[in-house]
This record gives C-alpha cells, sequence and structure tokens, in this order.
C-alpha cells in the first residue's frame, strides 16, 4: 500500500516517550506521507519543526475551537508567520465544538474561526475543519468564505450536508470510527461520495480503529481505514490507498522532493 495519513497529531504528549523513533519507522510501514495539524500556538509550532525535521511529514497551523478561549487579535500574526514555512500546507485544526460544555462560548467560536477562515483566504491555504454537534453552524460560515477550500477532518455530518460540501468543491476525511460497528451513517456518505474527494486520516493518538480501538493509534493504522473505503466501494484496498494518497497530494499541494 501507498498511504497518506492526513491528520495525525504528532505533538501530543502520548507521544512523548517514542515520537521520533514512531515517526521514522513510518515509510517502512507504507506510509509515504503525514499531515500534522496544530490545535493552538504551542502545536502548531511543533507541528511545523516535526515537518522540518521529516521529509514526509508536512503541516497545517491553527487554534482548534476546544483551544479558542484565550484567542489574541495577535494570534493571527503569529499563525501567519508560521504559515511562511514552505511545509505548511493549511490552517487547520480550525472549526466549531458544541460537544464540551467547558468549551469556549459559541459565538466566540464563531469568531475566532472566522479570523482563521480569513486568514486562510489572505494565504491562499485550504483549511482542515473540526467540527462537532455544530454542523449548520459550521456550514453556515463556510458558505460565507467562498473562496476558501477545506476538508472536514473526521466527518459525522448526513448524506445531505455531504452533497452540499462537495457542491462547494470541499473533500471529508475518515478516520478509524468507520470501522466501529455504529458507523452506518458514515459509511452511507462513502458509498455516495466521489472518490476523488476522500481523504484517510488517524486522528493519532485518537479514535483507533478496530480491532485495536482503546489503544494509542498511529499513522501506520489508516491502512485499516482504507481497507474500510475499499470494502464500501468495491475495490481494491491497494487502489484505495493509492487514490486518497493522490487526493491528500493535490488537496494539500504536495509535490515530493525526498528520495526513497
Amino acid at each position: 500500500m501507498r498511504l497518506f495519513d492526513t491528520h495525525a497529531h504528532y505533538d501530543s504528549g502520548a507521544f512523548n516517550g517514542d515520537r521520533l523513533e514512531l515517526l521514522a519507522s513510518m515509510p517502512g510501514q507504507e506510509v509515504e506521507l503525514i499531515l500534522n495539524p496544530g490545535c493552538d500556538l504551542e502545536t502548531s509550532r511543533t507541528a511545523v519543526e516535526l515537518a522540518k525535521r521529516f521529509p514526509f511529514v508536512y503541516a497545517a497551523v491553527g487554534v482548534h475551537p476546544s483551544d479558542c478561549g484565550a484567542w489574541e487579535d495577535d494570534w493571527a500574526d503569529q499563525l501567519r508567520e508560521l504559515a511562511q514555512c514552505p511545509k505548511v500546507k493549511a490552517i487547520g485544526e480550525i472549526g466549531l465544538d458544541y460537544y464540551w460544555k467547558e468549551n469556549p462560548p459559541r459565538e466566540w467560536q464563531q469568531t475566532v474561526f472566522r479570523r482563521q477562515m480569513e486568514l486562510a483566504q489572505s494565504l491562499n491555504l485550504p483549511v482542515i475543519i473540526h467540527d462537532r454537534e455544530a454542523h449548520q453552524d459550521c456550514l453556515s460560515i463556510v458558505r460565507e468564505y467562498p473562496g476558501v477550500r477545506g476538508v472536514y477532518h473526521c466527518y459525522s455530518g448526513s448524506l445531505e450536508d455531504a452533497k452540499i460540501l462537495v457542491k462547494l468543491g470541499w473533500m471529508l476525511s475518515f478516520t478509524g470510527v468507520i470501522t466501529y460497528k455504529n458507523a452506518r451513517k458514515a459509511l452511507e456518505v462513502i458509498e455516495w461520495l466521489p472518490m476523488d474527494r476522500i481523504m484517510i486520516e488517524t486522528d493519532s493518538p485518537y479514535l483507533t480503529p478496530e480491532p485495536f480501538r482503546g489503544k494509542r493509534n498511529d499513522s501506520a493504522k489508516v491502512r485499516y481505514v482504507a481497507e474500510t473505503i475499499a470494502r464500501v466501494k468495491g475495490m481494491e484496498p491497494e487502489e484505495a490507498a493509492l487514490l486518497t494518497l493522490e487526493n491528500g497530494k493535490r488537496f494539500f499541494n504536495i509535490e515530493e522532493e525526498r528520495e526513497q
């Protein structure tokens, strides 16, 4: 297989014991590319440093809705500066999260989301969207920026919303969640979704696929996402892996420069 894990958080403390060794092992496990998005300024900086260290790792910089409570006016400028690194390929992970009661107020999340959509628009970069229990508000803000393209990471919306996003030119990405028994809605979306709009990810260290659920996730397990998509689409896993690899490279504007 040739795999692209388009969303993994190697900045997470879950990898403090073996981060560099684990990343170094990925090409030997058929993982050709990894995209590490930030969730705040600190993790965005870490994502950039990891991308500089490993030829096959790329970064996105952004502030997650759960982490946007401390947002200051100069944060957009700091993200803009980080985005000057050529290996930064998107603004993310940004969006809305209404699931956790302790999250910042919804209106503030929306304000910070708009600030980062404006940043992406000014930099001509795509965005990586986090949308949890906020489908209509998230889609409404996306519609305000027709010049910004993006991907809904760990897509959990309806088939109806998926059709709207595809019409807007957006991508949808799926995690190990689609291997779970209760994944019927996501599988219905995948069955309909054009293959050129699908990307795969792990969201490591979270959302570990079956049969490893409950353990720490890593990019090597993205193959189980590819295999599930292949089964739904009636194709070979290698084909699903290759198509999603090419989709990810096209979306993030990645031209591989590394030598094998």
